[in-house]
């Protein structure tokens, strides 16, 4: 009787969780301040093309705040349920025990002081158009430990990432001036920003030594016609050029242009009831470019053995393109539901959709605590939203709330695995996670 009463307590604190938040992503730019922690217990079902495993999940996952400051875990434990062993692949690199630091941060995205260090959900630079929702864990195997920086200082600033401390790979950085604020603090005008934004793959195939970086590189202007703690409106204009390495033609080459304007609104907290953000722009693009060239399949498609790369599919885009680009996030209901959208579309052009959406709703339903991620690219009909395949990243998870605090959880996964170790190869990896949870927020 005491081994079951011990086993319990230990089952429960592992199971102490908070509302079930499955990741920053791009809901980490209205991030809770709150200390949690999430964890659980229960079965992952692994398949893929070749096999299927199920293992004996331990998951933690506590995020902390204390203040500024905030520290997020992620150590995940898979035995599996035949041979009782440990899942090696999640142990076998030096790199996969700092994977088990999710993130370590000060502030948060628009802070005028910005530091975090870990897993990298939704790296943006400036307004995307180079760097977008940019993700370094892509891979579940294979995620990476990066840093991003910010560092407003008013007159000036700048943003930065990269994509992992391990290697030299993506490194982005934006530096930005106000030049008027000083010189003519004209209201307004005296927020002008200009800003200048360099990015590069130094090693897209992970040899080292290969002389294969790709680049991103271009110019932005902002001016905000509103600007105060309840409503924001501006209108910006980016410009950004794609230089690099094709192995299609065998040569450092420079590849296409585009331009983007658009505009972009903020609303306020209105008493606890919603905090609403949007922008919509145009998009002018030549020949042989991408808009949001780091993105988040970026890590995906970067290098693909025996297969097409991520700057070689630039050379199939042989005309000049316009198109669409609508985003929107937000809180509703005193932080119960946050949402985020954005999609994006050429005009004329068949499977040129791209939709990513998320959605956190722990308290929305008194009887259901509901999370969603989803990624998906070569949308042509409303038919291929609703389909998973290799153009899809996704994860579900719906918790029915047997009382107050104790939730049984079903999370639902879809991402990639590589076909072998260093193969840079990708295939499609479903997991299917069950876990009894107990919600604690503190």
């Amino acid at each position: 009787m005491k081994k079951i009463t011990l086993f319990a307590l230990v089952l429960l604190f592992l199971c102490l969780s908070a509302h079930a938040q499955i990741a920053e992503g791009g809901l980490s730019y209205m991030g809770s301040n709150s200390s949690i922690f999430y964890g659980g217990v229960g079965l992952t079902t692994i398949e893929s093309e070749t096999e299927s495993n199920t293992y004996f999940n331990v998951h933690l996952r506590p995020e902390l705040a204390f203040g500024k400051l905030g520290v997020g875990l992620n150590i995940n434990l898979l035995f599996n349920t035949q041979s009782g062993e440990l899942r090696k692949e999640d142990w076998d690199r030096p790199e996969a025990w700092l994977q088990q630091i999710r993130y370590v941060r000060w502030g948060r995205k628009f802070d005028p002081l910005y530091v975090h260090a870990g897993t990298l959900d939704a790296a943006r630079l400036g307004h995307g158009s180079i760097v977008n929702y940019y993700s370094n864990a892509a891979s579940w195997d294979s995620r990476k430990f990066g840093a991003a920086l910010d560092i407003d200082f008013g007159v000036a600033g700048f943003e930065s990432i990269a994509s992992t401390f391990a290697r030299t790979e993506l490194i982005a950085g934006r530096a930005y001036v106000r030049p008027l604020r000083m010189a003519m603090p004209v209201p307004v005008l005296k927020n002008l920003a200009i800003g200048a934004t360099y990015a590069q793959d130094f090693d897209p195939d992970g040899q080292g030594d290969s002389d294969d970086a790709v680049s991103v590189y271009g110019f932005d202007a902002e001016l905000p016609l509103i600007k105060n703690s309840t409503i924001g409106l501006y209108f910006y204009y980016d410009w950004a050029q794609i230089a690099g390495y094709s192995y299609r033609e065998n040569q450092s080459r420079t590849f296409g242009a585009g331009q983007f304007a658009g505009v972009a609104a903020d609303l306020g907290n209105l008493v606890g009831l919603a905090e609403l953000h949007a922008k919509f722009e145009r998009r002018w693009m030549g020949a042989e470019f991408a808009p949001a060239f780091y993105d988040a399949f970026y890590e995906i498609q970067r290098y693909r053995e025996g297969g097409v790369r991520k700057a070689d599919m630039l050379l199939d885009i042989t005309e000049a393109r316009t198109g669409w680009f609508g985003e929107f996030w937000g809180k509703i209901l005193d932080d119960r539901i946050r949402l985020l959208g954005m999609y994006t579309f050429l005009d004329n052009v068949s499977e040129s959709g791209a939709l990513h959406a998320e959605l956190d709703a722990p308290d929305v339903v008194p009887v259901l605590a509901m999370h969603a991620t989803y990624d998906k690219m070569g949308i042509n009909t409303v038919g291929d939203v609703f389909s998973l395949d290799n153009r899809s990243i996704a994860r579900v998870g719906v918790g029915y709330k047997i009382n107050t605090f104790l939730i049984l959880y079903l999370d639902y996964i879809w991402t990639f695995e590589e076909t072998a170790p260093g193969s840079n190869q990708y295939r499609p990896q479903e997991r299917f996670e069950p876990k009894l949870v107990l919600a604690y927020k503190f």
